[in-house]
């Protein structure tokens, strides 16, 4: 009885992630290195190979057809975004003009603060 359970469950699981559309998974960012030295690589998947992907308002061009992915130099990145930002905007635009999808991506922890040099750090009990 359980056996069969657990079975009619997996089989359950499976046919709901399958049928889960390739535009409801989420955009990812990571930070890698790349000929400029450090990139985000920025994942996601959209419905047709010729929508639009959009970051912080710009079109910028993705690789890869319905699974895309744009690397941006951090340098761009920083260009693009607020001081101390820990989110980007990603869109992803189909043929018509339609937003498809609108996402608040999360940054790399970090990736957007400045470094601080402290000459001494004076530490004193209450």
């Amino acid at each position: 009885m359980a056996s069969t359970f657990h079975r009619l469950a997996i089989l359950i699981a499976l046919t709901v992630a399958s049928a889960m559309p390739a535009n409801a998974r989420s955009v990812t960012a990571h930070l890698i290195t790349c000929d400029v030295g450090n990139c985000l690589l920025v994942r996601g998947h959209r419905a047709s190979s010729q929508a639009i992907i959009r970051i912080n308002g710009r079109t910028v061009e993705a690789s890869g057809g319905l699974s895309w992915r744009v690397r941006l130099p951090v340098a761009m990145v920083q260009q693009w975004s607020a001081p101390f930002a820990r989110s980007l905007q990603v869109s992803v635009v189909d043929p018509a003009g339609g937003v498809e999808r609108d996402d608040a991506v999360r940054l790399p922890v970090g990736l957007l603060g400045h470094n601080l040099e402290l000459a001494s750090l004076v530490v004193r009990p209450n």
